[in-house]
């Protein structure tokens, strides 16, 4: 078995390094992993519920946390033991976020209705936003990473990311920019959950100040091409 590993960032050039020695899969099993999961996500939100999506989502949820626990990265390196680390920066920016769309959506009310979650099914929201950190990160960023180095596994996370909102523009445009910031927030301070909690709340700001005919229910995939 490979030894754990743990990455920690330096302070002085925000690169990401190790603290232990590293024995990573190859390059080949980390992007075989990522393509996998991918596929599985893409397949799911392609297609209509039913059997077929079920299957897809099951199989993307089961790959997921079968590659979390066979992989080497540890817990901390994943963003999972440390709740505190950055946490006051990282919900400071997302809220600084959460205001300049809030502004944004001014402007653009008298285009059309917008969509607001209501507030018993934002707690769900809630929750699917940290599992798609931990996918975005904990499953993604670090085996990029590990390939590439940190600052290219932003790059290519946030790609990942938006590729999986098309064909909404907005989301698609909008993720991948929040993909950048999620993912850089995450190399320097290795904390999954303000993560998914400022991505709850920039998610439900947008829902409820962009005009929902962009939006399409905050939907992607066939759910957007079909949504009425």
């Amino acid at each position: 078995m490979p030894d754990k590993s743990e990455i920690i960032v330096d302070r002085n050039t925000g690169e990401s390094v190790s603290q232990t020695p590293l024995r990573l899969p190859s390059q080949a099993r980390s992007l075989s992993e990522i393509i996998v999961v991918l596929a599985f996500i893409l397949a799911a939100v392609w297609t209509p519920q039913g059997r077929l999506n079920a299957f897809f989502s099951i199989g993307a949820a089961a790959c997921v946390v079968a590659f979390a626990i066979a992989g080497p990265w540890t817990s901390r390196t994943m963003g999972l033991v440390r709740p505190l680390a950055g946490a006051g920066k990282i919900l400071l920016i997302g809220a600084f976020l959460c205001g300049l769309i809030w502004l944004a959506g001014m402007d653009l009310r008298s285009i059309g209705d917008t969509y607001a979650i209501p507030w018993n099914r934002s707690w769900q929201y809630a929750i699917w936003a940290l599992v798609q950190q931990f996918i975005l990160q904990s499953i993604f960023f670090v085996r990029f990473e590990a390939t590439f180095g940190s600052r290219r596994a932003v790059v290519f996370s946030a790609s990942l990311y938006a590729v999986a909102h098309i064909p909404s523009p907005v989301l698609t445009l909008l993720s991948f920019v929040g993909g950048l910031v999620f993912c850089e927030l995450f190399r320097r301070y290795r904390n999954l959950f303000p993560l998914g909690i400022i991505h709850a709340g920039l998610g439900l700001t947008i829902a409820a100040n962009f005009p929902d005919k962009w939006l399409h229910h905050m939907r992607v995939g066939i759910g957007f091409l079909t949504a009425h």
